[in-house]
């Protein structure tokens, strides 16, 4: 059963909060920001930069040393800092509060669309390819494996209630993005066929739109050109198996920049079109992106011959406004929702019996949304909780490995303190360690 996932806060009492600017100056903090500290005649602005973030090059060149040292590996209580499983699929709760390597070659292959922003900010700043093991993320991994697999779970597939469709949700930079690229990652270990979508804000910002005159809802053929490209990036092979199984024709609109065909509003599907050839004539063919963007959400439903999910990041820009606007009068313009876009109005929905998984991305936000998300289920969110004392433990060992603290400085009332200051925030912890003194 998908566990509740709940936010683990550090409690803090009144005399805590009183003595919170007392705790900022124990940890020595640099007054200047280390990006553009303010010159003077007696501290160079090189310098000072460079005793804050180190000689880059010479900290590579000690954690290129330090990997013929396995002793250093160690986390807290002694315990292995890196996991022995050989894949995210071979992950276990024993493995929780550990880091697991990857290659880059590896991601690459296994996530053609484009990493999170906050995983490449993590292994910029780290120098390492390496990802916490969350319990978070094992539920949400489990609880699909279980829609898949039931009797590897209960000898009857009762007693677990699983979920075909999630919403992450939770705070600020408690690892929502990463956990989604996991999750596809492992999806596509397993051999699924995975729809990723790591930035939908992309689906209403940018590029040209206009109105369907048929539809009544926007189009928009240059993000459908991108869509389909991004989805045969990994899926070709599996699309070159699978046929088509809808045959009605396509609708075809204006196409990016060249406007409409004359005498021609549709595009036929001819029986045994496989699904591959169907996305590259949306590649190649302006007017009809859209339309097979439409069509391959409908064929997506009907593959039986392999597990099918579709992964949504940023998914919380499909329920606010678009950055379009449609003219009302000479003086005035309306804003456009993002369910009026013809691509968001064919994902958006949850409301049906297939694999979906949507990420809130907060940094990328451009509206509140309410409570109760329409075309959502009501048991479908799932709140990601941020760093707990034990992750948090093992993620300043893990920094102190990589040499992004500095070792004289190391110690545990150091790092609590980091870590009640940021409230788990995983972002503001990476940020904040190296100035530990």
């Amino acid at each position: 059963m998908l566990r509740s996932l709940t936010r683990t806060a550090a409690t803090h009492n009144h005399s805590w909060r009183n003595n919170l600017t007392t705790t900022v100056s124990s940890l020595n903090y640099s007054s200047k920001s280390p990006t553009k500290p303010t010159p003077t005649s007696k501290t160079p602005t090189t310098a000072a930069t460079a005793d804050i973030f180190f000689d880059e090059q010479e900290r590579l060149r000690n954690l290129t040393a330090d990997e013929k040292n396995p002793s250093l590996n160690v986390g807290p209580n002694g315990r292995p800092l890196f996991t022995s499983a050989a894949s995210l699929s071979k992950l276990t709760n024993n493995d929780t509060c550990t880091y697991f390597p990857l290659a880059k070659e590896t991601l690459d292959a296994a996530l053609p669309e484009g990493l999170p922003i906050g995983m490449t900010k993590e292994f910029q700043d780290s120098m390492r390819t390496a990802l916490l093991v969350r319990q978070s993320f094992l539920d949400l991994r489990d609880n699909f494996r279980r829609v898949v697999d039931p009797p590897m779970w209960s000898p009857h597939g009762k007693g677990v209630k699983v979920r075909k469709q999630v919403v992450l949700d939770g705070p600020v930079s408690c690892g929502k993005s990463i956990a989604l690229a996991m999750l596809v990652q492992w999806a596509r270990e397993e051999g699924w066929l995975v729809f990723y979508v790591p930035r939908g804000k992309e689906w209403t910002h940018g590029g040209f739109f206009y109105k369907h005159p048929q539809t009544g809802l926007w189009d928009t053929p240059v993000q459908a050109e991108y869509v389909l490209k991004d989805f045969l990036k990994y899926n070709e092979s599996y699309l070159k198996q699978l046929p088509c199984q809808i045959f009605d024709p396509i609708p075809l609109g204006e196409g990016a920049g060249v406007g409409w065909l004359k005498d021609v509003d549709s595009m036929a599907v001819p029986e045994g079109t496989m699904l591959y050839e169907l996305v590259k004539t949306g590649i190649e063919q302006t007017h009809a992106a859209v339309g097979v963007v439409v069509r391959l959400r409908k064929e997506l439903s009907l593959v039986k011959d392999m597990p099918v999910l579709i992964a949504i990041d940023q998914y919380n820009n499909w329920f606010t406004f678009s950055e379009y606007e449609e003219p009302v009068t000479i003086r005035s313009c309306r804003p456009i929702h993002a369910r009026e876009i013809t691509m968001v109005n064919a994902f958006r929905s949850m409301m049906h019996d297939n694999m979906m998984v949507g990420a809130f991305s907060h940094s990328t936000a451009v509206g509140k949304l309410r409570k109760d998300l329409p075309d959502v289920p009501v048991d479908a969110r799932a709140m990601f909780p941020r760093y707990s004392l034990e992750e948090a433990d093992t993620v300043c060992h893990y920094y102190l490995r990589q040499r992004l603290i500095r070792r004289e400085a190391f110690t545990e009332e150091n790092w609590k303190k980091i870590y009640f200051l940021c409230n788990g925030n995983g972002t503001e912890m990476r940020g904040l360690v190296p100035f530990m003194r």
